[in-house]
């Protein structure tokens, strides 16, 4: 009996995965058809494949800049909320005070906000401090770094504050007495032992940033700024879609952050755990 429950149970786990990834498998299978071949059967294998739809959304979605701006916007989203949410953590951590403790309260609260409700706001408040400082707020990689900055630095400092605590306090009164001062502590001491919480806060900002959509349609208004999930909206006209060639931009959008995923997944259980748990 125990055997039979086991084997639905895995018959029924792979239905699950299969209907999981059904999506992957429809971009992957359209993105070699052409617009007839798709529409007459769209979960077919295609006759052949024919790489010309790529070449067409590459070009269209002038991909190589997309690429660019894509790329600078993640890794300086990254290294910004690595940096400043590991130091604001260590020291909510260390300072065991009131304001320590409210404080931290705030940046878990904030994980509960949608940004749906702030999206509006956001930006009358962008525009406002654009207009009153001259700094480009609205319409800048730079200003959508910034606002990357707010909306991901509670789920790494949340992260980073379970790690840190499970960390002896007596390694860095050790690096005190031999003479570090609280900046070389942080980062000669503490910051190398944040590897896999690091690792973990940056594999899940990425999928994060490089994925979004709603906040750089919202921030970035120039063509020569977008993103690529900016620039795959260009096969979604108003009266046609493009079907095979918006199959073969979300393929080409996707593959650098499976790439990365697949490359450091191993830290991901590991710096979750340690994070939220400890």
């Amino acid at each position: 009996m125990k055997k039979t429950v086991k084997i639905f149970a895995e018959i029924g786990f792979i239905v699950l995965c299969m209907i999981y990834l059904s999506p992957i498998y429809i971009v992957i299978t359209n993105a070699f058809k052409n617009r007839a071949e798709l529409y007459e059967n769209m979960l077919s294998l295609p006759n052949h494949l024919d790489f010309i739809y790529f070449a067409e959304a590459m070009e269209k979605m002038n991909i190589i800049n997309a690429f660019k701006n894509s790329f600078i916007v993640t890794v300086a989203s990254l290294f910004v909320i690595v940096i400043l949410a590991s130091m604001a953590a260590w020291m909510i951590v260390r300072v065991d005070h009131m304001f320590s403790r409210v404080l931290f309260m705030v940046f878990v609260a904030t994980m509960l906000i949608p940004f749906q409700t702030l999206m509006m706001p956001l930006m009358q408040v962008m525009s406002s401090m654009s207009r009153a400082t001259g700094l480009p707020f609205i319409n800048s990689l730079s200003g959508l770094v910034y606002m990357n900055l707010g909306f991901g630095a509670s789920m790494a400092v949340f992260l980073y504050h379970g790690f840190i605590k499970a960390i002896p306090r007596s390694l860095e009164e050790a690096a005190v007495i031999d003479g570090c001062n609280k900046f070389r502590v942080f980062w000669k001491i503490v910051f190398p032992l944040l590897k896999p919480v690091t690792v973990t806060v940056m594999i899940l900002d990425m999928i994060w940033i490089w994925n979004d959509f709603l906040l750089p349609s919202l921030v970035l208004s120039d063509k020569k700024l977008r993103t690529i999930p900016l620039s795959t909206a260009s096969f979604f006209g108003q009266f046609t879609i493009q079907w095979n060639m918006a199959m073969a931009g979300l393929l080409l959008a996707i593959l650098p952050i499976i790439i990365f995923y697949i490359a450091a997944q191993k830290y991901i259980i590991k710096g979750v755990a340690s994070g939220a748990v400890k």
